[in-house]
């Protein structure tokens, strides 16, 4: 067996029979799946209380905007006054008072809410729109202007979406990408921040340990470097895979038991919420589903793995080097710039370039420069990128890669052996000399 195979075997059962790494393994998902439980459960409770609302206006022309929903009732007392309507209001059975002018028209504060405390800001844009309509409506009245007719002649038109080659699309089709895109962009991401600290800890603890004297002696620095990234690598995807397994598993399972709807968590969300909107209508389901077959999902699964595996190893290499260059975890924080900044300048590009104009200028320059392609390139890649960009992409990131294990293995073996000194910018320049 080769030296750097021994390096992995090593690094693998080191990280996966470590009790932290069990424990979180195991933990992890019943943490996580608690929580979302948790929210869903809170946010149905929420959203079953109802709320009573005191009603004063004293224009008498909004009487009938106010009617009672499946989470609002109103109580009018525009015949008693704003001053006896306080009163009722204040009682705790009461969410508020909604107080309208006589003349709205002219007020300068035509409608005041009362209340103990902040409403929410779509309560207050709904009873907005409740009172702009029927203002609008009565000026449209006042002007001689028919509104059943007005209503029968608005119309709605949905553009067809076609390229030259005669495949249809639609709206819909851009969501799609976009979110299988930023998942596996945001994705990478975390992995990357998790997985990276956890290589460059494994340096730390054997340079403190002194373990890495003994090592060294008989392991070059690249195949020792090269080793830890791999191991860690593979320790990372076990984890991940239980995580997803054991997660889901439990997910369906305490679902079932407990009764909780999990996408009450994310009710809040428009994007969550035009998601259930779409569950719920037939004809949109069908139209996502089309939507998704027409995705290039071999070139998605493939560029995935690609990018997921070139772009973590690349960072690796980076968070192993600063493992070496320090004593401990501490002494990191001043190097981790180069690494946040650009995985942030990626997500950034991303969800605004990317989701905009997939194919411009930034997003293409991006997708390309190794640092920022695994992410960029990944959230690209349903949009259709051309077939050059990609291969030169990886190819690119290949390369910085190599030269950067290869780099990084320069720093690694003169700051391995390095102690009791807080290493400078200026330090690790003159280790590469070396």
């Amino acid at each position: 067996m080769s030296i750097l195979s021994l390096i992995i075997k090593r690094e693998y059962i080191a990280r996966v029979r470590n009790k932290s790494f069990l424990i979180m393994t195991f933990l992890s998902p019943l943490i996580l799946v608690g929580m979302i439980l948790l929210i869903s459960y809170l946010t149905q409770l929420n959203s079953e209380d109802k709320r009573t609302i005191v009603v004063v206006d004293e224009s008498g022309q909004f009487e009938t905007v106010f009617f009672n929903t499946d989470k609002t009732s109103y109580v009018h007392l525009s015949d008693q006054g704003l001053d006896a309507g306080k009163e009722v209001a204040k009682d705790d059975v009461y969410y508020g008072l909604i107080h309208i002018s006589k003349n709205p028209e002219t007020a300068t504060n035509p409608v005041t809410f009362y209340g103990n405390e902040t409403p929410s800001y779509d309560f207050i844009g709904d009873i907005e729109k409740r009172i702009e309509k029927r203002i609008t409506d009565q000026n449209l009245v006042a002007q001689g202007i028919n509104l059943t007719a007005l209503e029968t002649a608005k119309s709605t038109i949905d553009i067809n979406i076609e390229n030259f080659s005669g495949e249809s699309s639609s709206k819909m089709s851009n969501w799609v990408k976009a979110g299988f895109g930023g998942a596996a962009g945001y994705l990478l991401m975390m992995f990357i921040i998790i997985y990276g600290n956890m290589v460059m800890r494994s340096v730390i603890e054997e340079k403190t340990n002194r373990i890495i004297e003994v090592i060294i002696s008989s392991v070059k620095p690249f195949q020792l470097m090269l080793g830890k990234i791999l191991g860690t690598t593979l320790a990372g995807i076990t984890q991940f895979a239980i995580w997803v397994l054991v997660g889901g598993v439990l997910l369906v399972v305490l679902t079932a038991v407990f009764g909780v709807d999990p996408s009450a968590a994310t009710s809040v969300n428009p994007a969550a919420s035009q998601a259930q909107e779409i569950a719920q209508d037939p004809n949109m389901m069908i139209e996502l589903l089309q939507e998704i077959q027409k995705l290039p999902l071999l070139q998605l699964v493939g560029g995935f793995f690609i990018y997921f595996i070139g772009g973590y190893f690349l960072y690796s290499s980076i968070y192993a080097a600063i493992g070496a260059a320090v004593d401990n975890e501490t002494d990191t924080q001043q190097f981790m710039l180069p690494i946040i900044m650009p995985l942030m300048l990626a997500i950034y590009v991303g969800f605004f370039a990317v989701i905009d104009n997939p194919h411009g200028t930034v997003a293409t320059v991006f997708s390309i420069i190794p640092l920022t392609s695994p992410i960029v390139m990944l959230m690209r890649i349903p949009f259709e990128v051309p077939l050059w960009q990609i291969i030169l992409s990886i190819t690119l990131l290949i390369a910085t890669f190599i030269f950067t294990v290869w780099f990084g293995s320069k720093i690694y073996r003169v700051g391995i052996l390095m102690y009791g000194k807080k290493p400078t910018y200026k330090d690790l320049i003159k280790w590469l000399k070396y």
